[in-house]
């Protein structure tokens, strides 16, 4: 038992060290940390260190080690899922219409152009993951993994490069919010309805789901905000208070069978604000300690991520899934935009931005492979995809230029609803130190 604790602390050392040298890199080439830290994690995995001889990668992440890691890292992701619940600013969903259409299209185009993919060219998926691609779930998976669109990286891109209040960069974020929730909602249908992980029809599951929904949020959030506003005691601090409802409500999801990303980011949603925003006492620690443990994660993905076992099927896959989820997403948000009244320049910047994907990305992933709901070949193609279209966003929003039109707002019948979706933005939320640093 000492030979394997003393292992698991050595791979926490190497992953947080191996993740903080090429995160640096990734941010010396002007791409976002995460780039950096994801392929950190493949390069320790079979894709790279793997393959040298004696399997290194074998030698130090033995089998035993591994369970252990895996835990840090589903801790660090439902961390990080409160923090992204948390910071949902719920005012956004009163953004005027040019958000709502942007994100209807947004997720509903890249949804049906998935499942007509996996329809239409099944010979394809079938060749890569022959094992569940004959499945209903399988079709909807798909849909969700290649309409997501990373609200937490999204912010962070918003801030970092100019774009708070503007028209451009509210109508992104507020559309963000709104696929956000609802890809996550039908995800969980989705694992219902694969019957992997529940012992519950999809229906009975959804239902469960609900209740414990509305619990916390008429319930729990009434409660705790009564406690939390009583004179400061001891037992008044809030960031235990935070981690006991995060990592409680994990449990209660994934004894559900709806994996515990999903209670983390019910909890968030359901801890008080302070004055309608997130107070920085509760998020502060909350996304340092992700942050310190999001790395794990990286790794854990990287370890099950081998590119040499791809063929030509698979990089074939991968363009079409790239097509998918690139122009699904993109020209359907430029047209509503502009629809919206925004110009052609703003229309770009929000179909760019609501491209963006990342570590949200990975979660989904990870949600699906533990569910068994994709094979290994098909995650591998669908991480190489998070890794494209997160290393795409930087380079596209310096060709548009996103703060050269910082300061210009759109003209026509929305003015009225974008200047109160900006008001609602300028007090938006702040990022996990982990994904602050993407875009810097």
């Amino acid at each position: 038992m000492s030979h394997l604790v003393a292992t698991v602390l050595g791979d926490v050392a190497l992953v947080v060290l191996v993740s903080w040298l090429f995160g640096g890199l990734a941010r010396r080439f002007g791409q976002p940390t995460v780039i950096g830290q994801i392929l950190a994690g493949i390069a320790l995995g079979p894709t790279l260190l793997g393959r040298l001889p004696g399997d290194p990668s074998g030698y130090l992440f033995p089998d035993e080690a591994r369970p252990f890691l895996s835990v840090l890292s589903q801790i660090a992701i439902v961390l990080f899922m409160f923090v992204a619940g948390y910071e949902i600013d719920f005012r956004t969903f009163r953004a005027g219409r040019t958000a709502v259409s942007v994100a209807a299209v947004g997720l509903l185009v890249p949804m049906a152009l998935a499942v007509g993919a996996v329809s239409l060219a099944g010979g394809a998926f079938s060749a890569v993951d022959p094992g569940h691609a004959d499945q209903r779930s399988f079709a909807l998976f798909v849909a969700v993994a290649v309409s997501i669109t990373a609200l937490p990286v999204l912010a962070a891109i918003v801030r970092e490069r100019g774009a708070a209040g503007t028209p451009a960069g509210t109508v992104s974020i507020a559309a963000a919010g709104f696929m956000d929730v609802a890809a996550w909602l039908v995800l969980a249908a989705v694992l219902s309805d694969s019957g992997q992980t529940t012992r519950w029809s999809w229906p009975v599951a959804l239902a469960l789901l609900a209740a414990f929904t509305a619990f916390l949020l008429c319930v729990v959030r009434p409660a705790l905000r009564w406690w939390l506003e009583r004179p400061a005691t001891l037992l008044s601090n809030p960031v235990p208070v935070a981690l006991v409802l995060a990592l409680g409500s994990a449990w209660v999801t994934e004894s559900l069978g709806l994996h515990a990303v999903f209670g983390g980011f019910l909890a968030g949603l359901a801890m008080p604000r302070r004055d309608g925003v997130p107070d920085a006492d509760v998020l502060g620690p909350m996304e340092q300690t992700s942050g310190m443990l999001l790395p794990l994660f990286f790794v854990t993905t990287g370890l099950s991520v081998d590119i040499g076992s791809l063929g030509a099927d698979g990089f074939g896959l991968l363009g079409l899934i790239l097509l998918v989820a690139i122009a699904g997403k993109a020209v359907p948000a430029y047209g509503a935009a502009r629809l919206g009244g925004l110009d052609a320049r703003q229309s770009r910047l929000v179909a760019v931005m609501v491209n963006t994907r990342g570590l949200t990305e990975l979660i989904v992933l990870d949600v699906g492979r533990s569910a068994g709901v994709l094979g290994q070949d098909l995650y591998v193609v669908l991480v190489l995809m998070a890794l494209v279209t997160t290393f795409m966003t930087g380079p596209l929003l310096q060709l548009v230029g996103t703060n050269r039109d910082a300061g210009r707002r759109p003209t026509g019948p929305t003015k009225h609803s974008e200047r109160s979706e900006s008001t609602s933005a300028q007090t938006g939320p702040s990022m996990p130190t982990a994904i602050k640093q993407e875009t810097e």
